[in-house]
Formats: C-alpha cells, structure tokens, sequence
C-alpha cells in the first residue's frame, strides 16, 4: 500500500512540476489564500455569480444542440426543445429562470461592493474589469432575449437596435450592421445566436481577471480597514465551507422558481410566435434592464436618451473618484447610508417605470428618478464625502470586535 502511495505521490509531483494547478488552487482558493476574517454572507455572492455562469453555459450547450437560428424554425425548435427532448422544459426554464438568478446575484455583489467601498483604493481595477463583467452580461441577456423568437423578442431586438441609429453620422450604418439588413431578420438571429454563445466564454477570461484583480491587494471586509496578517484565516476550509452553506440555501430557492414559477420572470407575450405586422401594445425589455430602459424613456430626445442610458451605467467607473470620502465603509458613514438607501429606492422605483406604460404617474416619476439617479453620483457623493464626519475606525478587525463584546 505504502508503494502504491509512493507512485502516486511521485506521479503527482511530477505533474506539479510541470504544470502546477493543485499548487495554483491552492495559492489561490485554498489554504495558502488569506482573507479577513470578518466576512459575512454577502460575501458569497461572488461565489454565487461563478455558480450562476456554469450554469448558464451548461444548459445553454444542451439547448444549442436542439435550437435552430432561423426565423422560420427558431420558435418551433423551443417548443420542440420543451416538449419532444428529454428534460428539455427542465434545461430551458433552468437557462431562462437563470439569467435572472444570474443578475440578481451579481446586482447583490454590486451593491455590497458600493455599501461597503470596495470599489476605493487600490481596488479601482477590480471594480472595472466587474464592471465590464457586468457590461457583457447585459449584452449577453439581450442577445439570448431575441433567440426564442417570440413576439418580445422581435420587437425587444427592434426597438432596442434602433436606438442606435440616433448616433449622429454613422447611426444608420450600425443599425444596419446589427441587423445584417435593413430590418430584423434572419442575419440578426444569426449574428445574435452567434454571439449569445461566444460572449459567455469572454465572461469566463473576464472573470480570471476579476479574481487575479482581487489577489493582488486581497479581499475588503466589511469594516473597510486593512486586514492584518493575524486578522485573516485560510480560504480553505472556512470560506469553502460558508459558500457551500449559501450555495445550498440559493439553489433551494432557485429550483423552487424552476419547478413551481418557471414562467414567473418571464413574458407571456414571447409565447406567442413572432410577427413583423404585429406590434405589441406595450414594448419591455427584461426586469433586469428596466431601470435603464426607464432612463432611456424619460428622457424626451432620442440621442440624449441614448446617452443617458449608457451614462447610467458608464458612471460607475468612476466611482473610485466620485466618492470623495477616505472611509471605504457606510458602516462608518451614516450620512452616506441615508443616500445610499435612498438611491437604491430610486433605482427601484425606477424599474417599475420602465415597467409601466409611459403615460399617468410613471410619466412624472421617470424624470425625478432620473434626475436624482445622476445627482446621486455627480454632485451628493462628492459633496458627502467632503463634508460628512465619519465615526472612528477601529485600528483592527480584532479591536472591533471585542469592542462589540464590551
């Protein structure tokens, strides 16, 4: 036995010298990998959003099997795909319930990392390049959002695309190339199935970077101070352990939304087969487009719509900059928590405008909460930051948390 082990250990270090993953992992998710140890459960959803993206890929090769993109047969190949293939409707509701699963995750991770500043220094690259993470999500959802071919999906994929052709000069010539064409058709499924299955890939090589991004300075913790050396424990067994606990209460909420509400997030109208002599009474993207899509209505132009939409977004890189405060946690800034909250409302109420028809009460909250949306970042962090008097920071975790025992 002793032998056997022997080979196998000699095997393995051999392998190790050539190509070192276990090594790798180790260093990098095991327990050679230090982290505060202070992190609480918003923590895992980072963990949570890599589920989420295997996940997505998986079931969405399965259905690419199935799925043909083409405007004659694209919609008849889901309902073949839900109704002929072995646990078919189970792969699809689980890709088409996951990309919400997906932005919800990744909306948490998001927001913690605002609340808590993990976007400050020297942690300005890792914000991008989630950022960017999250700019190809978005066109990874809209893209998978046109393939069933429904009536929301044609009209999504319309509408949204042509919003392009308010770019002064060369809008036209985009909008064509979208298209392949000069209207939505079978160049556009084509052009979008193509990339709905590339983008997800260049997420994975977006995500290496995200985690090496965070390895470099470490993780932030929820009181926003560095982490001594004798304030951090091993990834490896302790967090490994926490993000198993959340994994398995979220994916007990997920395949309940699977099994009993697999329609619930979705559109009724995209059941019904597209047509191009048919315009739906009222035109939504999915919900987790909406405040944007809000943003994009409320403002009454249509090139400065454009630009408002994008801007909402864009913003957020420079946040690092925009936030004025040297204290990275709303744990010790309570102005700052007021407006945090009372953006994060904003955003929300945003998201039911997007959702309602443009006409009554949504036609005058659209504006405010776009207003209040850009001051927020523009001129209430700045001004916050400069003249908020945050409370002491602890000198270590360690501190703070024997004070709280005291």
């Amino acid at each position: 036995m002793s032998t056997e082990k022997s080979a196998w250990r000699k095997a393995f270090e051999w392998h190790e010298a050539r190509l070192p993953i276990v090594s790798w992992l180790d260093h990098s998710l095991g327990t050679k990998y230090p982290v505060p140890r202070n992190l609480n459960y918003w923590w895992n959803f980072g963990s949570l959003a890599m589920f989420m993206l295997a996940v997505m890929i998986f079931t969405g090769i399965f259905l690419a099997m199935n799925y043909t993109p083409h405007v004659t047969l694209a919609f008849d190949s889901v309902e073949h795909i839900m109704r002929d293939v072995n646990y078919g409707w189970l792969i699809r509701y689980m890709h088409a319930n996951g990309a919400s699963f997906f932005f919800i995750v990744v909306y948490i991770h998001i927001l913690r990392g605002m609340y808590y500043g993990s976007y400050k220094t020297p942690r300005e690259v890792l914000w991008w390049i989630g950022l960017l993470i999250y700019l190809a999500m978005m066109a990874t959802g809209f893209l998978g959002y046109v393939l069933p071919w429904g009536q929301m999906s044609f009209w999504g994929a319309t509408v949204i695309t042509s919003f392009f052709s308010a770019v002064p000069g060369v809008g036209h010539a985009i909008v064509t190339f979208l298209w392949g064409g000069f209207s939505v058709d079978n160049p556009t499924l084509n052009r979008f199935f193509s990339l709905h299955y590339l983008l997800p890939f260049v997420i994975v090589g977006l995500i290496f970077l995200h985690v090496w991004a965070l390895h470099v300075p470490g993780a932030n913790n929820p009181l926003g101070i560095d982490a001594a050396p004798a304030d951090k424990i091993p990834f490896f067994p302790y967090y490994v352990m926490k993000d198993v606990f959340g994994l398995g209460v979220f994916v007990v909420i997920y395949f309940i939304a699977v099994f009993w509400f697999p329609n619930a997030l979705g559109e009724p109208d995209n059941y019904i087969k597209a047509n191009p002599m048919q315009t739906p009474p009222h035109i939504v993207p999915e919900w987790y487009y909406l405040p944007f899509y809000a943003i994009l209505r409320s403002i009454p132009n249509k090139l400065l719509g454009v630009i408002g939409m994008f801007s909402s977004i864009l913003i957020m890189f420079g946040l690092p900059w925009l936030d004025t405060s040297r204290v990275r946690s709303a744990t010790f800034r309570p102005v700052f928590r007021v407006f945090f909250i009372i953006w994060l409302l904003d955003v929300l109420m945003l998201g039911w405008v997007g959702s309602q028809v443009p006409e009554g009460l949504p036609l005058i909250l659209g504006p405010i909460g776009t207003v209040w949306y850009f001051l927020h970042f523009l001129v209430i962090l700045p001004v916050v930051g400069w003249l908020e008097t945050p409370k002491p920071l602890p000198v270590s975790i360690s501190q703070s948390v024997l004070q709280a025992a005291e």
